[in-house]
């Protein structure tokens, strides 16, 4: 099978709505929304970095899509288009079908529709670039969160680290257990509906990608401010509460791979409810750097980091 033949059994649909022009010629041509602001982003996945070889592909296809879409989530857009560049050891049907399964499923239920890219035979890579959009004045930054803000986080934190820690030979989880968490590392869900409902609400956002301590760091870091969190108050399954605790620290304060959102909101401010849990962990301060405290109140030390490419 040849590059385009493979493009076009695996990767070519017919142009969705607000794309004039999809896969197929030189350019994607897209018609924005009047007066919208575009948003653009990119994430990369390398085999042996970011996912393992052994990885079911159609959970991957999902992933590679869910990843970029929770960038979009964090700023409140709304999906208009996705590219993908492949770089593949070789062609493999049964890879690729599985692949384009995942892909096609979670960009048919964001609705996105795939309007370009290119393919080339590599290492396995997969890089999409992302395409939304959000009325002016409503993108959610980094850099709102004010004195006095609540800090407010989706869903639950840990499970994708545990699951690592799984695979890497250090944790034993039994068969209902490791199937949770594996599911958390694999298959993320990008909080879509969450971003647009809090469009006007949120003072500051930013997906979890590296660890809860990095990511919410941005937002300090860009807001100008610090801030108080409470590590009892970090949403977790029962199976990573079964762990020891220094364990669940690292897993909930570092370990990344969440594609939950952390965002800041004034007190008293009504949340929307889009069926994803909330939870409040901490408050905006004015001295600089991230407090991370107990119950209590008292100061916990950890000597935790984020995941970084290049410090790892």
């Amino acid at each position: 099978m040849g590059e385009f033949d493979l493009i076009r059994r695996y990767f070519q649909r017919p142009a969705a709505s607000g794309v004039e022009v999809g896969v197929g010629d030189d350019c994607a041509v897209l018609v924005p929304t009047p007066g919208a602001r575009w948003l653009i982003s990119s994430d990369m996945l390398v085999e042996g970095r970011h996912f393992l070889s052994t990885v079911d592909p159609a959970r991957l296809g999902h992933k590679a899509l869910a990843v970029n879409l929770s960038d979009l989530a964090a700023c409140g857009a709304t999906p208009r288009g996705f590219t993908l560049a492949l770089a593949l050891p070789r062609v493999d049907e049964a890879w690729l079908a599985g692949f384009a399964r995942g892909l096609w499923a979670l960009a048919d239920a964001s609705g996105i529709p795939l309007i370009g890219g290119d393919t080339t035979q590599g290492p396995l890579n997969i890089c999409i670039t992302v395409f939304g959009e959000a009325p002016p004045g409503q993108v959610l930054l980094r850099s709102g969160a004010r004195l006095g803000d609540e800090i407010w986080v989706s869903g639950r934190l840990g499970d994708a680290r545990l699951a690592l820690e799984v695979f890497r030979g250090t944790v034993a989880l039994d068969g209902a257990g490791f199937d949770i968490v594996r599911a958390a590392m694999e298959y993320p869900t990008p909080r879509l509906a969450l971003g647009q409902a809090l469009r006007g609400i949120a003072t500051a956002a930013i997906d979890i990608s590296d660890g809860l301590l990095g990511d919410l760091g941005h937002i300090l870091a860009a807001s100008g401010v610090g801030a108080q969190l409470d590590i009892d108050a970090l949403p977790r399954s029962s199976v990573l509460a079964s762990q020891p605790m220094a364990l669940q620290q690292e897993c909930l304060l570092a370990g990344g791979d969440d594609y939950e959102l952390v965002f800041t909101a004034p007190p008293g401010v009504a949340l929307p409810d889009v069926g994803v849990p909330l939870t409040r962990i901490g408050v905006i301060e004015a001295e600089p750097g991230l407090r991370v405290v107990d119950a209590q109140g008292l100061d916990v030390e950890h000597g935790l980091r984020s995941f970084d490419h290049f410090a790892s």
